[in-house]
C-alpha cells in the first residue's frame, strides 16, 4: 500500500513540480476522499477561476458559482465541457456521477441534478480540490 501511495505521490510530483499536495488534497485527488462540509476556509477575494491543485488546469469560473447551503463549494456548470470528465460512482451504497479533471484525472467530486437555471446541475467540489485564482 505504501509503495502504490509513493507511486501515485511520485506521478503527481511529475504532473505539479510547482507545489506539493496537502494530505487532504491529495486523499480527496487520488483516493476520491470528500473534506467535511463547511469545512474550507473559502476562497481568496475577487477569485475568478478555480484550477485543479493537481495541475492547474482551470475547471470553474466564478459566474457559475452559487451558494447551495451543502457545504461545498457548488457550481451549476464547468469552465468548459472539456474541463471535466464524469463517471458512475456507485460506492457506499449510492448511485452518483463522480467529477474529475479530464486532464489529470484528479477526483474533485460529485453533479447532482438539483442545481440552478440554467442547468439544473450542481457540481457539489471539494474545495480543497480547487485552487481560486484572481
Amino acid at each position: 500500500m505504501i509503495i502504490k501511495i509513493r507511486d501515485a505521490m511520485n506521478d503527481i510530483s511529475r504532473n505539479k513540480s510547482k507545489k506539493k499536495l496537502s494530505e487532504l488534497q491529495f486523499r480527496i485527488t487520488q483516493q476520491s476522499a470528500t473534506e467535511p462540509p463547511f469545512s474550507h476556509e473559502g476562497f481568496e477575494k475577487g477569485t475568478k477561476l478555480f484550477e485543479c491543485v493537481c495541475c492547474d488546469s482551470i475547471l470553474f469560473k466564478i459566474e457559475n458559482k452559487f451558494e447551495s447551503g451543502s457545504g461545498w463549494p457548488s457550481f451549476w456548470s464547468p469552465f468548459s465541457a472539456e474541463a471535466i470528465t464524469e463517471h458512475k460512482d456507485e460506492s457506499y451504497g449510492m448511485v452518483r456521477t463522480e467529477v474529475k479533471c479530464s486532464n489529470c484525472n484528479a477526483h474533485l467530486g460529485h453533479v447532482f441534478e438539483d442545481g440552478p437555471e440554467p442547468t439544473g446541475l450542481r457540481y457539489c467540489i471539494n474545495g480543497a480540490a480547487l485552487n481560486g485564482k484572481k
